[in-house]
């Protein structure tokens, strides 16, 4: 029986984890650290309630937010304001001032990805033998 991941776990070209082991409490959890990630900045934040993040931008980053859990606004250098749900996403280009505030009535979770150097393209290859991409799993 397979058991459902809590610590990090690390094979041959790859590594499982979860938010919950990776740390409690308020604050940043260190995704990329924790699974080796060497491609990108990847972080998970857990933000009270009225709690925001202080201005910033990036030198040369471009970073996306995935909203996990939670309600967040997202205020931009222009002074824009957006509400993202869970589910909700944000594109913000290095150079641009933001602000990201919890205004939801319970915590919220969400995820940072930062990048520089551009897209790769679609790289996904069928392994040697196989041709099924996607099919349904046993008992579904």
């Amino acid at each position: 029986m397979t058991r459902r991941v809590r610590e990090t776990v690390e094979g041959d070209g790859w590594a499982v984890g979860s938010l919950d082991g990776l740390g409690e409490g308020y604050g940043f959890r260190k995704i990329r650290s924790a699974l080796g990630v060497t491609e990108l900045g990847m972080n998970a934040i857990v933000m009270p309630p009225g709690y925001e993040s202080g201005r910033h931008y990036h030198e040369r980053q471009q970073e996306v937010y995935f909203v996990h859990r939670g309600t967040l606004e997202v205020e931009f250098g222009d002074g824009t304001r957006h509400v993202l749900g869970e589910g909700g996403l944000a594109r913000v280009d290095a150079a641009t001032i933001r602000r990201i505030r919890n205004v939801g009535e319970g915590d919220a979770v969400y995820v940072a990805v930062g990048a520089q150097g551009g897209y790769v393209g679609r790289d996904g290859q069928v392994p040697p033998g196989e041709t099924v991409r996607a099919r349904p799993t046993p008992g579904s």
